[in-house]
């Protein structure tokens, strides 16, 4: 386990609570986190024995996720909304891998995320970081890096992977969700994860666990979650549990639902096509 001492903390870190960012990094398995993080990542462990799974499940569906957008769709543009801290196959490393051209733009609040993400991207022509909060659209909308950086006049792919749980009800989701899409031209996609609300007790624990630590995660209906995609296309399979969820390969055969793991049934994902 490493000392927090070795890590560089940015001016603007509040040390004394866990960050989301972090916590999640620390159930990755990372190592940009501090204490109040790991204590975090043992209580969401505590409420469920497999949090660590749950957290690269999320993180195979950005992989997954990413792959088909730029593979199989052709986007070449990206902007990922609370990106989180660097870790294995970052967003741009993966849309690289496949389309050198590609170009992508982080967003995120975190004062750590920022600082590392610009450390990550220094010489990088092909991805930059901005500080801003999802819950100001029409913010991230303005910012002039961002519109100079991205074409807002061909297909952008909007990633909110792992986000939408974070947000209440009373904060309107779906208007931010629709006031970025509406930036963007058809062709355009939206990639998104979340947690459904089946009845599971492992989805339940999940978000206990995530309001206990980090005072947010709201697990929402299928239907629900279904909404946040605006009525636009789906992609094959359209929203599913992640386990299930192949997006370049619908035909795969896979699991069946009463087959999954409790835990492997915490979270879901779709992308939808903006016509």
């Amino acid at each position: 386990m490493h000392d927090d001492t070795d890590i560089e903390l940015p001016p603007g870190t509040d040390t004394s609570v866990p960050a989301t960012a972090r916590v999640y990094d620390a159930l990755l398995g990372g190592s940009t986190n501090l204490a109040v993080d790991r204590v975090a990542a043992d209580v969401f462990a505590q409420h469920i024995p497999q949090a660590r799974e749950c957290a690269k499940i999320n993180r195979s569906a950005l992989i997954r996720g990413v792959e088909y957008l730029v593979r199989t769709a052709g986007i070449d543009q990206i902007l990922d909304i609370g990106c989180g801290l660097p870790t294995a196959q970052n967003t741009h490393q993966v849309a690289a891998g496949i389309n050198p051209d590609a170009k992508v733009v982080y967003v995120d609040h975190d004062p750590m995320v920022i600082a590392h993400a610009n450390a990550l991207l220094a010489g990088n022509e092909s991805a930059i970081v901005v500080e801003a909060d999802l819950l100001d659209p029409d913010y991230i909308l303005s910012r002039t890096e961002i519109r100079a950086f991205l074409d807002f006049d061909r297909p952008i792919a909007l990633l909110l992977v792992g986000m939408i749980m974070q947000i209440s009800d009373e904060q309107r989701p779906n208007d931010i969700i629709a006031a970025l899409m509406g930036a963007m031209p058809a062709g355009s996609h939206l990639l998104l994860t979340s947690w459904p609300d089946t009845g599971e007790p492992a989805q339940a624990a999940l978000s206990a666990a995530c309001i206990e630590t980090l005072g947010n995660g709201w697990m929402r209906p299928v239907p629900v979650l279904e909404s946040h995609f605006l009525g636009m296309e789906m992609v094959a399979p359209g929203l599913e549990y992640i386990p299930r969820w192949f997006p370049e390969e619908p035909d795969r055969p896979v699991r069946d639902v009463d087959e999954l793991e409790p835990y492997e049934r915490t979270q879901m994902a779709g992308i939808a096509r903006k016509t």
